[in-house]
């Protein structure tokens, strides 16, 4: 389902990296990081605790193959921030599903607050 309005449904073919039956990969347009990337789910939700299992699949197998080719873009990435913000108050500016992959170098900067 897309909805008027939802810059992740109005997302160009030319944008996007990868994608799957349920999910695409985009570049990040604010990346706080190099290659920061986001996986969508293509069924516009408001956040991924609506999604349903196939989608969940989806979503995890485009962020093993998104960090992945990150790592074959740029050999010093040494690790990644996985995650998402649920609602207003956490964050979330973007009411259509995303997880974020925010890939990190040595040394770059400290990780995000609550970071584990």
């Amino acid at each position: 389902m897309r909805h008027t309005g939802c810059v992740f449904c109005a997302i160009e073919p030319d944008q996007v990296i990868d994608e799957n039956d349920h999910a695409f990969l985009i570049r990040d347009l604010y990346a706080v990081k190099p290659l920061h990337s986001l996986v969508i789910p293509k069924r516009c939700v408001s956040d991924q605790l609506a999604l349903e299992p196939a989608e969940i699949l989806a979503v995890q197998d485009l962020v093993v193959r998104a960090t992945d080719a990150i790592r074959a873009l740029d050999p010093t990435v040494a690790g990644f921030n996985v995650g998402s913000n649920i609602g207003a108050v956490a964050g979330q500016k973007v009411f259509h599903a995303h997880i974020h992959i925010i890939p990190r170098r040595a040394g770059d900067s400290a990780p995000p607050p609550g970071a584990a």
